[in-house]
Formats: structure tokens, sequence, C-alpha cells
């Protein structure tokens, strides 16, 4: 949901049509990097990129995560659990912004 600059509020200005952007692409980082480091210490990521986008309504997250290969969860299903919770949580975001 973003705005044209002519056509009503800026975007980081909270609308009556629920989250701003930012608030969006926020809630997805933090819900995807929550997931993996419920599954890895800190110190077991070698290497984490978490890119959210959100534009004219379509949510993208990507996670790329790295840790040893003798670490104990599978970095695939775990950046895969860490996507799919970043969805949710957006949609939790905009289900409590229309209560």
């Amino acid at each position: 949901m973003s705005h044209d600059a002519g056509d009503g509020p800026d975007v980081d200005e909270p609308t009556s049509d629920g989250p701003t952007d930012d608030e969006v692409v926020q809630t997805a980082a933090e819900a995807a990097e929550g997931i993996v480091f419920k599954h890895y210490d800190q110190s077991t990521v070698t290497d984490l990129d978490v890119t959210v986008t959100f534009e004219d309504g379509v949510l993208d997250v990507d996670v790329y995560l790295n840790v040893p290969d003798d670490a104990d969860a599978d970095p695939d299903a775990v950046a895969r659990e860490a996507a799919e919770t970043a969805g949710e949580a957006v949609d939790e975001l905009f289900a409590a912004s229309e209560r």
C-alpha cells in the first residue's frame, strides 16, 4: 500500500489503511531474524542477510543464512521458516490494524 507523493500522505505516516510500508518491512525483518536466532546462537551464524521489500501491497522476503556444516538445524529449512514467519507476522500486523 504505497501512495504517490501527490495522492495522499507520505508512506512513513500512519494511515487509516493500516501500517506504513516501513512498519511492514521492519516487522517482517524482525520476525525472520527472530526465527534464525531461535534455532542458532548468534555466534554460530557466520552470515545472515534478510532482505524485505513491500511494494504495491506485495511482500517479498529473502533470507540468506550461512552456518557451519555441523550446525544442528538445516539452514535451508530455517531460512524457509524465517521467510514464512515474516509473512505471518505481517498478516498479524494488518489484522491488528483493522481492529
